[in-house]
C-alpha cells in the first residue's frame, strides 16, 4: 500500500512539474519579440523528456489496484518467461492475461513438456499467438505410423495418439460420443460428394465450375477443416489442401496428421499463414459463422483476398446467420469484396436453436476478379 502510494506521490510531482516548464515556456515564448517562436533550450528539452520517462515508468511500474490489500501480492514471473522477452517480443495480448501466460511458462526447463495443450490453446484463442517458445521436451507415443496411410478414410489408429488430456481414449469412442464431430471415417467417406439441397456444393460440381471457367484448382486452404475431411476428398482429385484446425476438447490436428494431411494449429484471428495470391480456393466451413466479431469476420475476408490468385475461388460453406443479419450486415460485407457471384443459395437452420433464433444457411461460391 505504501508503494502504491508513493508512486502515486512520485507521479503527481512529475505531473506538475511538467506542467510549471511548459508554462514558463509559453510565456517566455508569448513575450518574446517579434512573435517568432523562440528555440526550445536544450536543457529545457532534456529536462522534459527525463520527466515524461519518468511518468511513463512510474504508470508501467504502478500495480492494479486492489481493493483488498491482504490479498495483493505481486506476481513471481517464470524466469523462462523472463529470458524469453529478452531475446524475442511476446504478442501484445499475452500481457491481458498474465496469469494464463505465467502458468504456461512455468515448468521445469530441459525436461518433458507439461500436458497443458488445453492451456496453450485458451492463449491462443484469446490473441496471444504466436506462444513464447519453451524449452522442453516434446511427448511422444511408444509406437509411431510406420507410414502414411494409403487411404485417408481408413480407421484412425488409437495407439499413435496420447490421450491423457481427454475424457474419451480412442477414436471410436469419440465417433459413439457424436459422429458429427468427425472421426468416424466411414461416414466421412460421403461428405463432399452428394447434393441433397441447394446449400451442397460436391467437389465434382465445383470441379466441372472450374473447369468451364478454364480455371484450374492446383492449392487450396481449409478454414477452420476439423478432422480434414475436405483435404482428403481433394487429394483423390490431386488438389493439395492445407487444413487449419483447433483441438478445442477432440484431437483435430492429430487426426488431420494420422490421414497424411497437413493440420495447421491457428486460430481464425490470425493473418493465414501462407504468402500473398498463391492459393486457388479457400473454404470457410462451420467454424466460421455468426458468433464472429463482424469486424474481425471482415479482416478474415479481407485476408482471404490476400491470399488467393486473381481468378481464384471463395467458398463460404453453410455459414449460418439470423437470417435479417444475413440480409443486413452479412451480404453486404461479402459484396465489398467485388467478387463473382458463381453460387449464392439460401436456406433455412432446421435445427432447435436455427428455429429458436431465425437462423439461415448461405453457401457461396464466389471468383475473385482475375486482374485488378
Amino acid at each position: 500500500m505504501r508503494f502504491t502510494m508513493g508512486l502515486n506521490l512520485l507521479l503527481l510531482v512529475a505531473m506538475v512539474a511538467t506542467n510549471i516548464l511548459s508554462l514558463y515556456h509559453l510565456s517566455s515564448t508569448l513575450q518574446s519579440k517579434p512573435p517568432a517562436p523562440a528555440p526550445v533550450p536544450d536543457h529545457l528539452l532534456h529536462q522534459l523528456s527525463t520527466i515524461r520517462a519518468t511518468i511513463n515508468h512510474l504508470t508501467r511500474l504502478q500495480p492494479t489496484t486492489n481493493t483488498n490489500p491482504t490479498t495483493s501480492k505481486k506476481p513471481t514471473i517464470p524466469s523462462d518467461l523472463l529470458l524469453y522477452t529478452h531475446i524475442s517480443p511476446v504478442a501484445s495480448s499475452c500481457r491481458d492475461y498474465p496469469d494464463l501466460l505465467h502458468q504456461y511458462m512455468n515448468y521445469t526447463p530441459f525436461s518433458l513438456c507439461p500436458l497443458d495443450s488445453a492451456l496453450a490453446e485458451s492463449l491462443i484463442l484469446r490473441g496471444c499467438h504466436p506462444l513464447p517458445r519453451r524449452r522442453c521436451f516434446s511427448r511422444t507415443t511408444a509406437k509411431l505410423p510406420t507410414s502414411l496411410p494409403t487411404n485417408p478414410f481408413s480407421p484412425l489408429p488409437d495407439n499413435a495418439h496420447l490421450w491423457n488430456i481427454y475424457t474419451c481414449k480412442s477414436f471410436t469412442c469419440l465417433s459413439r460420443l457424436n459422429p458429427e464431430l468427425g472421426f468416424d471415417m466411414k461416414a466421412e467417406k460421403s461428405k463432399f460428394t452428394t447434393y441433397k439441397t441447394d446449400l451442397d456444393l460436391p467437389i465434382q460440381q465445383l470441379i466441372q465450375i472450374s473447369k468451364s471457367a478454364n480455371s484450374v484448382l492446383r492449392l487450396a486452404l481449409d478454414i477452420g477443416g476439423g478432422t480434414g475431411t475436405f483435404a482428403a476428398q481433394m487429394k483423390e482429385q490431386n488438389v493439395t489442401v492445407i487444413t487449419t484446425t483447433m483441438n478445442l476438447g477432440a484431437p483435430y490436428n492429430e487426426a488431420v496428421a494420422l490421414r497424411g494431411l497437413v493440420p495447421l494449429h491457428v486460430p481464425l484471428q490470425q493473418r493465414l499463414p501462407v504468402f500473398d495470391g498463391v492459393l486457388d480456393l479457400v473454404r470457410c466451413g462451420h467454424a466460421v459463422n455468426r458468433w464472429i466479431p463482424v469486424t474481425a469476420m471482415e479482416f478474415l475476408f479481407y485476408d482471404v483476398d490476400r491470399v488467393l490468385r486473381g481468378g481464384g475461388y471463395f467458398w463460404l460453406d453453410h455459414f449460418f446467420s439470423k437470417r435479417v443479419d444475413l440480409e443486413k450486415v452479412y451480404a453486404p460485407l461479402i459484396g465489398k469484396l467485388g467478387y463473382k457471384k458463381v453460387k449464392w443459395a439460401v436456406g433455412n437452420k432446421m435445427d432447435s436453436s436455427g428455429v429458436k433464433n431465425g437462423e439461415a444457411y448461405l453457401t457461396a461460391l464466389l471468383q475473385k476478379p482475375v486482374s485488378r
